[in-house]
């Protein structure tokens, strides 16, 4: 699956590239606003896999360096929750994370009012809250540390007025690398959530 986005999206920039004005005028600074709920799996070494699901909302700068590309930063939030069992038992998961994507970004107008938007790109982030709780004990912070993954998002927005627009986008991440149980956890592991995909709304403000 991974792959298959890869090339898509390198066929869809490669596709701008060649057809790219570069006498047209655009504007270079945006902001964009992205927010969507879905599900992913949390996968670990040495306990069993589960669903949860999961809310997530990102807020960026997008810089654009032509007519159709740019890069844009910033931070995004994750909630995931589910219900689970482990070697402890069972258990209701809770975390909250902070994200800080990179990302190469796309866009072309369909039609008049309407634009497509793609970003692909890598994040880093980290645990802000992680809750575990059990039948008689609540596990908190059992996982730490930073870890990395990659995203991938397409959305179509439809443009209100000169500068706003809004509309819907898809988002799909998966981290690459694992977080590390604390030293004084209950058990030991070490977990990455993969397939994340969400779907949800967007906001997009040009200066």
């Amino acid at each position: 699956m991974k792959k298959s986005y890869t090339f898509l999206i390198l066929v869809f920039f490669f596709g701008l590239y060649f057809s790219q004005a570069q006498e047209d005028e655009y504007r270079n600074f945006r902001l964009l606003m992205q927010s969507g709920i879905g599900s992913g799996i949390a996968t670990h070494d040495n306990e069993v896999s589960y669903a949860l699901n999961t809310s997530s909302a990102e807020l960026l700068v997008n810089y654009k360096f032509s007519k159709y590309f740019g890069v844009a930063s910033g931070v995004g939030f994750n909630e995931l929750r589910g219900n689970a069992f482990n070697s402890l038992g069972n258990f209701f998961h809770e975390r909250s994370q902070l994200k800080i994507p990179v990302l190469f970004t796309a866009d072309y107008y369909v039609s008049d009012k309407i634009k497509m938007l793609v970003t692909l790109g890598a994040y880093a982030q980290t645990i802000l809250r992680d809750e575990l709780s059990f039948v008689d004990f609540k596990a908190k912070n059992v996982y730490e540390g930073w870890n990395f993954g990659s995203q991938f998002s397409i959305g179509f927005l439809f443009e209100i007025s000169e500068n706003y627009s809004v509309g819907l986008n898809y988002l799909g991440h998966s981290d690459v690398s694992k977080f590390k149980t604390q030293e004084n956890a209950p058990f030991s592991d070490k977990q990455k959530i993969i397939n994340m995909n969400s779907v949800g709304l967007s906001l997009l403000i040009e200066f």
